[in-house]
């Protein structure tokens, strides 16, 4: 039986906005950084890496990561106050979570989520 993802790994054309994207939504730098070809950041207990890619090598929506965060409004309106427009503001979802979506600056979906009864859900 899987246990959980270790972590997701997205493709990057400018490493230097990118994690700047994330820094700015609260994600722990652990490895790399602005200059480098590679980057890992915590997310939870797992990670969330960036890998540079040359312009060339391009890629279509892929679907979305999703990530729990104890308090979705705060992580919105710091994304509004570093300049990033979410494309959803947060609301309250019929399967039970909190959450709002936002896309980085390479075109990929996350959504930041919270079940509304304040613990963790299961899948």
């Amino acid at each position: 039986m899987i246990d959980s993802i270790s972590a997701v790994t997205l493709g990057t054309h400018d490493m230097a906005r990118a994690v700047r994207f994330y820094r700015a939504l609260g994600f722990e730098l652990l490895y790399g950084g602005e200059d480098a070809s590679f980057t890992s950041f915590r997310a939870g207990t797992g990670y969330l890496n960036l890998t540079a890619q040359p312009a060339e090598r391009q890629w279509s929506w892929w679907g979305r990561a999703i990530f729990y965060d104890t308090d979705v409004d705060a992580l919105h309106a710091r994304a509004l106050a570093a300049g990033y427009q979410p494309s959803t503001t947060p609301r309250d979802a019929p399967w039970g979570e909190r959450y709002f979506h936002i896309t980085d600056p390479d075109g990929h979906e996350l959504s930041f989520a919270w079940p509304l009864d304040g613990g963790m859900k299961s899948a």
